[in-house]
């Protein structure tokens, strides 16, 4: 029998090991020197057994007198400091190395080289290793990189047996949870204690009652909910979704104490297969419920990003483009990783140099220049990406905001100048607008491919859409266009013009005219899509893009038609953003409109004698001016007078909402 509670610990986790024969002997060839590989990397997804496998790699080296050193990023930071106490010899585990993906650089060229030569080392993270370590000469047989997947059946059947499950919920449980070890462990208890049922259609439903316990209370079980669709959950986030009144801090509380949600640095999540089933669950069995909850927790997201700032804004941005992830599309070009090391920083002139070097390795030489030039010109548009520990950057993105077209950025830039002919082409831009361009986006080690970088990069854009004032179109620069064309058709940006050449390398480019389709129409195109795998919708541009000029006269023509429902919807106002509102009436949403914007001229005492001139000449249908005069007591002159002053004032308002989507008393004062 063992002696010590640690010892039981270690012979039950051994009875219950099972399968990853081929990966135990790689290790072993290893710890007997038999092979030329030094470094073991195991990479797999959230629940694959890459700890359990650890600890049994453990075990088998302490079976070889070999001394073993465990460090799991999950409890210790990610700096060289957790590190700094390992011993350089024997074996070496590194588990959760997804939370230290900032040191790979630095554990590759310093910490590494610099352990016995009889020492082992594997790592144990949810992506693999960069290209570096391949394209490095000197790590060619060092290292050894194997991607764990499910248990196979014969494994998966072996790994319920030692688990005690009864031979009779076997097939039910290895249906639903198809050899995912984690799914597996959770069924387990259900399944030993016969919670599984005969209907293999709802055997994850059923199966959560079991692996999340009894929930308390309705309130405890929106609560789960929202844990599960949410990237993270605090409790600020449970009280705006759920009500002041809901016990927030008492839920919350309740979330942190179950076994399957985890606490990060940002909130609470549960584990992947966990959020997965009552997701699911929720979507199928109240799909009306699962959107208000969606829209619930996307307005919470949207308040809080105008009194957020750096890192914390890119967060909020990863968690609403998280709750996209259901559309068939964002999976593919999101990782979606919780990012714990990646700092997104102002460009300095001293890493000018750096930025130049990355764009020509990723780039070429040309390219090169062209970034060299922005540098120059628009420094406050570079953000460069760093990791912990390393003085360089590694990365950097040029957002670049640009008012009117310059000949110098023209002739030295040609994706600038194809971003300028095509804004030209589709009308001037008004008074104050600008357009924006996503010129560079270059991590030489992941270009333009899914990453932790891109999804960093894709947060900072979409943050960029949402707080930009007047932006009248964006652009972004795609190297491998049809590698990304489900994204943009996605996202609702439009392939414009020829492709730019630039060095040699042709670059696409994909714009978005955010006055025809603002940022709040553009964020619920695809809500069915996300939520209830609705055919998606095609892509939208059907506002009506105005110069001021041709917006004053359509203003004056709706009011001269206020009663002709037929001349108002052929106004181009009817395709305005003045329109664009709930409900399908565009007529009736922009007599609406401009119903409530002539309602602020009442509210002000200075302007209320305009108000009255209006509503009687347009609202109340009298013959004539001179009879609209006299029901208001007043000279035909001096009708006339208020009559233009308002017209005036209320076209105003209602440019001010065309252009920023509302209109308040204050802005006439």
């Amino acid at each position: 029998m063992p002696h010590s509670l640690g010892a039981r610990i270690r012979a039950a986790r051994r009875r219950t090991f099972v399968g990853r024969a081929a990966e135990r002997e790689i290790f072993g060839t290893m710890l007997a020197g038999a092979s030329p590989a030094a470094v073991l990397w195991i990479h797999g997804p959230g629940g694959i057994g890459k700890t359990a496998l650890l600890r049994q790699l453990a075990e088998d080296a302490r079976d070889t007198a070999r001394t073993v050193t465990l460090i799991d990023l999950r409890e210790s930071d990610p700096t060289p400091e957790a590190f700094r106490e390992a011993p350089a010899t024997g074996v070496l585990l590194i588990d959760t190395f997804e939370r230290g993906a900032g040191l790979e650089s630095w554990l590759r060229d310093e910490f590494l080289p610099n352990i016995a030569p009889d020492a082992v080392v594997v790592i144990a993270g949810r992506s693999g290793p960069s290209p570096d370590w391949r394209a490095d000469p000197g790590w060619g047989e060092l290292l050894q990189v194997l991607g764990l997947r499910n248990l196979g059946p014969e494994d998966a059947e072996t790994f319920l047996h030692a688990l005690d499950v009864p031979p009779s919920a076997r097939a039910e449980l290895l249906a639903y949870a198809g050899g995912h070890p984690l799914a597996l462990s959770l069924g387990a208890r259900s399944a030993r204690e016969g919670a599984v049922t005969e209907r293999g259609h709802d055997v994850i439903r059923t199966l959560l009652g079991e692996l999340v316990g009894a929930v308390p209370s309705d309130a405890h079980q929106r609560a789960l909910e929202i844990c599960a669709h949410a990237f993270d959950t605090t409790e600020e986030l449970l009280r705006a979704v759920l009500g002041r009144d809901a016990g927030a801090r008492r839920l919350f509380d309740w979330l942190r104490e179950q076994p399957y949600i985890e606490a990060g640095p940002h909130g609470l999540f549960p584990h992947d297969i966990v959020r997965d089933a009552l997701d699911d669950d929720l979507r199928w069995r109240d799909p009306s419920g699962y959107a208000e909850m969606h829209r619930g927790i996307r307005r919470y997201l949207l308040s809080r990003t105008d009194a957020t700032r750096g890192d914390g804004l890119l967060d909020r941005m990863r968690d609403l483009t998280f709750l996209h992830r259901h559309g068939g599309v964002m999976s593919d070009y999101i990782t979606f990783q919780r990012r714990h090391d990646i700092r997104i920083e102002p460009y300095r002139d001293d890493v000018g140099d750096v930025v130049v070097a990355l764009t020509e390795r990723a780039e070429g030489p040309e390219s090169a220049r062209i970034a060299g030039f922005w540098l120059d010109r628009q420094p406050s548009a570079v953000s460069v990406f760093r990791r912990p520990g390393e003085p360089k950057p590694y990365a950097f993105m040029v957002w670049l905001r640009l008012t009117e077209p310059n000949s110098d950025e023209i002739a030295a830039d040609p994706v600038v100048a194809a971003a300028w002919q095509h804004a030209r082409s589709t009308g001037p831009l008004r008074a104050g607008e600008h357009i924006a361009v996503a010129r560079f986006i270059v991590d030489p080690e992941a270009y333009q491919r899914p990453s932790a970088t891109g999804d960093l990069v894709q947060s900072r854009i979409l943050a960029e859409w949402l707080r930009a004032d007047r932006l009248a179109w964006s652009y972004l620069v795609v190297a491998d266009a049809p590698a990304w064309q489900g994204q943009m058709d996605y996202l609702d940006q439009h392939a414009v013009g020829r492709q730019s050449e630039v060095g040699g390398r042709r670059y696409q480019l994909f714009g978005h005219d955010w006055r025809a389709v603002p940022f709040d129409t553009w964020l619920d195109r695809h809500v069915g899509v996300e939520l209830l795998q609705r055919t998606p919708p095609a892509p939208s541009s059907d506002l009506a893009v105005l110069s001021r000029e041709e917006f004053n006269l359509a203003v004056r023509e709706v009011l001269r038609a206020w009663r002709r429902p037929a001349r108002i919807a052929a106004n181009p106002l009817s395709r305005s953003r003045l329109a664009a509102a709930d409900g399908d009436d565009r007529v009736a949403n922009l007599r609406t409109t401009i119903g409530d914007a002539a309602a602020v001229l009442a509210g002000d005492p200075r302007t209320v004698a305009w108000h009255s001139a209006l509503t009687t000449e347009y609202f109340h249908g009298v013959p004539s001016q001179e009879a609209a005069a006299e029901r208001l007591g007043l000279p035909l002159s001096t009708y006339r007078r208020h009559l233009s002053r308002a017209v005036e004032e209320l076209t105003d308002l209602l440019w001010h909402q065309e252009l920023h989507g509302y209109s308040t008393a204050d802005d006439l004062a």
